[in-house]
C-alpha cells in the first residue's frame, strides 16, 4: 500500500490493481476522490453493468489514504471492509460478548465491523440486496460518523468514520428512494465504447496477471502521487469557501431540478469544495459546481433526464457607481435591494411565477374548459385525481416465522433481525437470550458450584439456555384488480378510482410493499404491471389505463388466482393482499351455463377457499344515488373481504381495517 510517500504491507490475499492504471470511467474516479478527500460528503453508490472496475477502483482507492493510527498508537493501513451481504445486524454495528459474559461474570459490548472500519472504507458489493434496515443503520452512521449501540440494556458510543462506497446492478433491482438519497453521490457507469480504450484495458489487465508486482512497481510515482495530493486536499478543505453568489447558483440548480428535500444542496456545497482542495485552490468556481452537480442529482430526480443546468453567474461588481443603474431597474421590480446579486436564472424564475400567478387570476375568472371527449368509446384515458392519505391497512401475523423488510405488517422474525419482545425454550438461529438464560441459571449457582469446580463466574447448563423471539415489521404484496369496463367511464368515476388507487400506491411506497395491478375490461383480465417494487412504475401505468367495453369480473377472478398462486410459490412467506375495485356489475361470463354475476360468486367463492390466508378487500366504485344495485357488496361477502366504498378509503376515521393479531 502507497500513503503519504511509503510502501505500506497489506495484509490481504490479493494484489490490488493501481487506481491510476484503471482505464476511463472518469466520474466514477472522480466521485471516490472526492470522498477520500471529503468523507463528509456521504459515500458514493456505482450504479453500472458486471465487469465495469466497481469494486477494482473502490479497493484500489484505500491504498491512497492517508495512514492511521492503530489501537497501540503505531501508523497502519486505512481499513478496507467487504460488507457480506449476509451480515447480521449484531455483526454489522456490534453485540454484546457472550464468551467474557460467561468467562467474567460481567456483561461487555463486542464491536462490530461499523468499528473496524473507522478511517477507511466500507465497501457494499449489490447493496440494492442488502436488508433495508442494515442499509439505513449503515447510513446513518456513514453520515454522523458516530455508532451508538444498544444492546441487552447495554450502551456504547464509538466514532465510525468511513467513505461509504455502494455498488450495484439496475438490473437486480434498486434501492428505495429514501435510501438513494443519503447517498452523497451517484454515477451510472458502462462498459467502454471506444475500441481502442478497450483495447488498452485489455493490454494493462493481461500484464497485471502476468507480473501483478512488477506492474504495481510501473504505476508506483502516480500512486505516490495521488496520495500525496489527497493528503494535501483534505488539509487545504478547511480553508475552502464558496463565495455568496455561488450558493444561490447551487439552490438554482436544485430548484430547477425539482430535487425534494435540501440534502442534495448541501452535498453540491460540500463536493465543489473537496473538488477547489484537490485543484489546489480555496476558493470554489462554477466550473467546480457544474462538474458536481450531476453526480448529486442523478439518484434524486424523478425522471431519468438529465439535470438541467442553468448557466453559471456572473461575479457581483464591486464598482458601486456602475452598479447603480442595475439597482434602479431591479428596485422597480422588487422593493428588496438584495436581489441585485441574484442571477440571470433566478430573474427568469420571477418572471415565469409572476406569469404563472397572471394566468391562475386569468383561470379563476373563467372556468376551464371541459376536455374534449374521446374519438372512440372504447379508449378513454381519464385523468387521476387527487390522491388522499388512506386508512390503515395491514395484515399481521404473530404466529409463523417471516423474514423480509418492510413497515405494513407484524410479524414474528425468522432471522436475528427485529425488535426482542420476549424468550422462548426455542432457539433459532443461535440467538441466545442472555439474559433470560442468566435469569434461568441464577437459581442453580450453589448446588452446581458444589458439585463444580469450574473457574466460570456462571455454570450455565443446555436445560438453563433460552432464544430470543423476536418480532418485527414487513412488507406486503398489494395485487391491484382494477375494473376498467365502460361503466366505469360513466360520470368519471375512474377519475375518482384512478385517486383511490394513486392513494393506495403511495400508502405500499411508504410501507415498502411490492405491488402488482390487473386490469379486466372487453372479455378478459389482463396483468398489465409485473410483481415491482417501483410504486412510480405503477403511477404511470395507473395514468395510461383506459376505460371501454364489458365488464368480465370472472376473467378477473381468475387472472386473480393465477398470479397469487404464481408469486406464492416463489415466495411462500410473502403476505398478499388483494384490492379488488370494481362496481360488480358483471355482463361477460367465461362461457358457462350461469349468468355472468353467478358465475362471479361461485368464482369468489373458490378463490376464498383456495388462498384462506389471503386477504381481499372489495372497493364499491359504485357511485350513491337512489338506485344502488349492490353487486360488489355481494363479491365481498362472498370474497369474505372487507367491504369499503371509494370514499371509505380516506383517513379520517383512522383504524386498522384489515388488523388480524395472530
Amino acid at each position: 500500500m502507497v500513503s503519504g510517500g511509503a510502501w505500506v504491507t497489506l495484509s490481504i490475499d490479493r494484489v490490488l490493481f493501481p487506481f491510476a492504471a484503471i482505464v476511463g470511467q472518469e466520474q466514477m474516479k472522480l466521485a471516490l476522490t472526492l470522498n477520500a478527500v471529503s468523507p463528509q460528503i456521504g459515500g458514493v453508490l456505482v450504479r453500472g453493468e458486471k465487469g465495469t472496475a466497481k469494486s477494482t477502483a473502490a479497493r484500489a482507492l484505500c491504498e491512497l489514504l492517508p495512514l492511521v493510527k492503530g489501537a497501540d498508537g503505531s501508523d497502519c493501513p486505512a481499513p478496507f471492509v467487504d460488507l457480506p451481504l449476509g451480515a447480521t445486524e449484531d455483526r454489522v454495528i456490534g453485540s454484546i460478548d457472550l464468551e467474557k459474559a460467561l468467562m467474567e461474570g460481567r456483561p461487555s459490548l463486542q464491536p462490530g465491523i461499523l468499528s473496524k472500519v473507522d478511517q477507511g472504507i466500507l465497501y457494499i458489493d449489490e447493496v440494492n440486496l442488502l436488508d433495508d434496515h442494515l442499509v439505513d443503520s449503515i447510513l446513518d452512521v456513514a453520515g454522523s460518523g458516530v455508532n451508538r449501540i444498544e444492546r441487552e440494556g447495554l450502551s456504547a458510543v464509538h466514532a465510525s468514520r468511513f467513505v461509504l462506497v455502494g455498488t450495484m446492478n439496475p438490473e437486480e433491482g434498486d434501492l428505495r428512494p429514501q435510501l438513494l438519497d443519503r447517498f452523497g453521490l451517484a454515477v451510472e457507469i458502462s462498459g467502454e465504447k471506444d475500441i481502442m480504450h478497450r483495447k488498452q484495458l485489455l493490454l494493462l489487465r493481461e500484464a497485471f496477471d502476468q507480473d501483478a508486482q512488477g506492474f504495481r512497481e510501473q504505476f508506483a510515482k502516480q500512486t505516490v502521487d495521488l496520495s500525496k495530493k489527497i493528503t494535501a486536499a483534505r488539509k487545504r478543505l478547511k480553508e475552502v469557501f464558496v463565495p455568496g453568489h455561488l450558493l444561490t447558483f447551487i439552490t438554482e440548480i436544485c430548484c430547477r431540478n425539482h430535487v425534494a428535500g435540501h440534502r442534495a444542496d448541501i452535498v453540491i456545497q460540500k463536493a465543489a469544495c473537496a473538488l477547489a482542495a484537490w485543484h489546489n485552490r480555496t476558493e470554489v468556481i462554477p466550473e467546480d459546481i457544474t462538474s458536481v452537480a450531476p453526480m448529486a442529482l442523478l439518484h434524486r430526480m424523478r425522471n431519468s433526464e438529465l439535470p438541467e443546468m442553468p448557466p453559471p453567474p456572473e461575479p457581483p461588481e464591486n464598482d458601486e457607481e456602475e452598479s447603480e443603474p442595475e439597482e434602479q431597474e431591479s428596485s422597480a421590480e422588487s422593493d428588496d435591494k438584495e436581489n441585485t446579486s441574484l442571477p440571470p436564472p433566478a430573474e427568469e424564475r420571477e418572471e415565469e411565477q409572476e406569469e404563472s400567478t397572471e394566468d391562475d387570476q386569468e383561470t379563476e375568472a373563467e372556468p376551464p374548459m371541459p376536455p374534449p371527449p374521446p374519438e372512440s368509446p372504447q379508449d378513454d384515458i381519464q385523468a387521476v385525481g387527487e390522491p388522499f392519505k388512506v386508512k390503515r391497512f395491514t395484515h399481521d401475523d404473530l404466529r409463523n416465522l417471516r423474514s423480509g423488510s418492510g413497515r405494513r405488517n407484524r410479524t414474528r422474525s425468522a432471522t436475528r433481525q427485529g425488535r426482542y419482545i420476549k424468550s422462548s425454550f426455542a432457539i433459532h438461529n443461535d440467538d441466545l437470550a442472555l439474559d433470560a438464560t442468566l435469569r434461568a441459571a441464577a437459581p442453580h449457582q450453589k448446588a452446581r458450584r458444589e458439585r463444580n469446580v469450574s473457574q466460570m463466574s456462571v455454570l450455565i447448563e443446555s436445560s438453563d439456555k433460552r432464544g430470543k423471539v423476536r418480532e418485527k415489521r414487513i412488507g406486503s404484496f398489494l395485487l391491484f384488480a382494477v375494473d376498467a369496463s365502460g361503466s366505469m367511464g360513466a360520470q368519471k368515476r375512474m377519475t375518482e378510482t384512478k385517486s383511490a388507487i394513486l392513494s393506495l400506491l403511495l400508502d405500499a411506497y411508504q410501507k415498502r410493499d411490492k405491488v402488482a395491478m390487473i386490469s379486466f375490461r372487453g372479455q378478459e383480465g389482463q396483468l398489465i404491471l409485473a410483481p415491482t417494487n417501483s410504486v412510480d412504475l405503477a403511477a404511470k401505468t395507473l395514468t395510461s389505463l383506459p376505460v371501454g367495453g364489458r365488464t368480465p369480473l370472472s376473467a378477473a377472478l381468475v387472472e386473480i388466482e393465477k398470479n397469487l398462486e404464481r408469486t406464492l410459490r416463489k415466495e411462500p412467506a410473502i403476505i398478499p393482499l388483494v384490492l379488488l375495485l370494481t362496481d360488480g356489475r358483471a355482463n361477460a361470463g367465461l362461457g358457462s351455463q350461469h349468468r355472468p354475476h353467478e358465475e362471479a360468486l361461485l368464482l369468489s367463492d373458490h378463490l376464498r377457499e383456495r388462498f384462506p390466508q389471503v386477504r381481499f378487500i372489495v372497493v364499491d366504485t359504485e357511485p350513491d344515488g337512489l338506485v344502488r344495485l349492490g353487486l360488489a357488496e355481494k363479491i365481498a361477502v362472498a370474497l369474505d373481504a372487507d367491504y369499503f366504498k371509494t370514499t371509505d378509503l380516506k383517513a379520517e376515521d383512522l383504524i386498522n381495517i384489515t388488523k388480524a393479531d395472530g
